[in-house]
């Protein structure tokens, strides 16, 4: 499994005001860029906290693009995604999973979202096994897009293979919500690290690519 972490985030690594205020950190450039790199994964995955507060559709919406759309994957241990999100509303359109620690809820299933239970780290989904049953459904690219605890779980775990990071020129401060979680990093020496490979700018905002060391 190759795994990209994309990160849109503030210049002190926000992704979100303390109210939860998101849209839009980045400008239009940042993200039509991101619809094109979520045109190259097979999955794109999000955690339940995104689905919930945003409702996304996590589709490419490139102009002119007739190309496949990728699937849609949500973290989800307890099963709290709505049956009338937009992911659910079009989940026999588009391949969308729910990876899930309990068996599958009818609700979900009867909207043609895909159920896979996985085995279960504390309350939360085994990323490393969860990664193993998505191989199984011939997903060998993925686009992890948030939110922060997302972010850290697959850092803390080893799984991020790339990471595309787009920083807008704005500071939220400490009391905004980070674009990724506690790491539990005690030594520096035990940091995930990276090597950055290209930046560039789109509009306002600063594009780089990291490549796991």
């Amino acid at each position: 499994m190759f795994v990209t972490l994309k990160l849109a985030t503030s210049l002190d690594g926000r992704i979100a005001t303390a109210s939860g205020e998101s849209r839009w950190i980045t400008g239009p450039a940042a993200r039509e860029t991101v619809h094109r790199l979520r045109s190259r994964h097979d999955a794109v995955l999000i955690g339940v906290e995104t689905a919930l507060a945003d409702d996304p559709e996590l589709t490419v919406r490139t102009p002119g693009y007739e190309g496949r759309q990728p699937s849609r994957i949500v973290l989800d241990s307890r099963q709290r995604l709505s049956e009338t999100c937009k992911l659910a509303a079009t989940a026999r359109d588009i391949p969308t999973y729910v990876l899930t620690t309990e068996p599958a809820q009818a609700r979900l299933t009867d909207a043609g979202v895909r159920l896979l239970q996985v085995p279960a780290t504390g309350e939360r989904v085994d990323l490393p096994a969860a990664m193993q049953v998505l191989a199984g459904q011939g997903i060998g690219k993925l686009f992890v897009e948030g939110g922060g605890q997302v972010a850290s779980s697959f850092l803390r775990c080893g799984l991020v293979d790339v990471m595309e990071w787009f920083r807008a020129p704005v500071v939220l401060g400490g009391e905004g919500r980070p674009g990724v979680g506690a790491l539990a990093v005690e030594a520096l020496a035990d940091a995930p690290r990276f090597k950055r490979v290209a930046a560039a700018t789109l509009g306002d905002d600063l594009w780089e690519r990291y490549e796991r060391l």
